[in-house]
């Protein structure tokens, strides 16, 4: 297996917050700004793998509908982000209004962004719609912690900042002048991760990896393990490389994860190759290697004690 040298020093987390910072760059590609009234639907399929589609409402209302779960009603200023990619719709707010089929969408390119319109019929809901990626390597674990929709409300106390970014964005886009899209964009990537620190804020501060990541020598442990997941760990590594006791290591595992560091990683490592799996993109003799196992059958093993099945049956499945 790998054998990696040590971590490059960083400056310490301050708080949970400020652990995550470093993991929470992300890169968004906006791709169509979206101008409907009346009855209208606007399919969106599967993300491709480690992209996260989200939907900016600068306007109106809309419903999104994610298939096995409720819809989701959301209103002007609201951030919805689908980190897990899944297919999903978008359609008027109201279920029961309009005829049975929908209205035709039209589109053109402005030459900034792709725009779409319900030809005919007064705007009464804007959409901003785009994809994001998170900058570090291991962009995957992150995404793999996160719920299939995060909805970001409007709240008192971050919808002025919110709305007033998605205006200036929506301003750029729509006037399309030279260098919109360049702005446009770093404008979304600020606003992405103002939303996805808002809702860290409002989820449990002391449970899983964002726990983790938010004390000195267990997010130095963490950020250990993801820089080099086909590393063969021991204990003793992880305690060098958090600057601490392996005692106190597994106290702080157990108190935030409810799991000792090395299972933590284990859990870890098979977390990511059963999202591979599912994407159907490597083989299972990459996946293995990529996550630290020295052969399939040992990977197979892990996997059916972890899942019930083995890597094979779950990917035909």
């Amino acid at each position: 297996m790998n054998k990696r040298g040590m971590i490059e020093s960083r400056s310490e987390p301050d708080d949970a917050l400020s652990g995550l910072a470093p993991l929470l760059r992300v890169r968004p590609e906006l791709e169509s700004l979206c101008l409907f009234g009346a009855y209208w639907a606007a399919p969106h399929g599967p993300a491709a793998t480690g992209w996260a589609p989200f939907h900016l409402v600068i306007r109106g209302t809309c419903r999104l509908e994610v298939a096995g779960l409720p819809a989701v009603v959301l209103q002007a200023g609201d951030i919805a982000i689908l980190p897990h990619g899944d297919a999903h719709t978008t359609r008027n707010g109201n279920e029961t209004r309009g005829p049975a089929k929908p209205a035709d969408l039209q589109s053109h390119h402005n030459g900034a962004i792709l725009v779409k319109t319900t030809a005919g019929v007064e705007t009464e809901t804007e959409l901003i719609c785009g994809r994001l990626r998170f900058e570090q390597p291991h962009e995957h674990l992150i995404l793999a912690t996160l719920p299939p929709v995060i909805v970001v409300p409007a709240e008192k106390e971050a919808s002025a900042g919110f709305h007033h970014l998605m205006l200036t964005i929506r301003e750029e886009l729509e006037v399309a002048r030279p260098g919109a899209p360049a702005i446009a964009s770093d404008l979304a990537s600020a606003l992405l991760v103002m939303a996805l620190r808002a809702h860290f804020e409002r989820e449990p501060a002391d449970q899983g990896l964002f726990a983790l990541l938010g004390q000195r020598q267990s997010a130095r442990a963490v950020a250990a393990m993801l820089g080099a997941l086909d590393r063969d760990w021991t204990l003793d590594d992880l305690a060098q490389q958090a600057g601490t006791s392996r005692a106190t290591l597994v106290r702080l595992f157990q108190k935030s994860a409810g799991l000792a560091p090395l299972a933590f990683l284990t859990e870890l490592r098979l977390g990511l190759a059963r999202r591979k799996l599912l994407a159907g993109n490597d083989t299972l003799a990459q996946i293995a290697a990529e996550i630290g196992y020295q052969s399939e059958s040992a990977f197979s093993r892990a996997f059916q004690r972890r899942y019930g099945q083995r890597p094979g049956e779950m990917r035909r499945g």
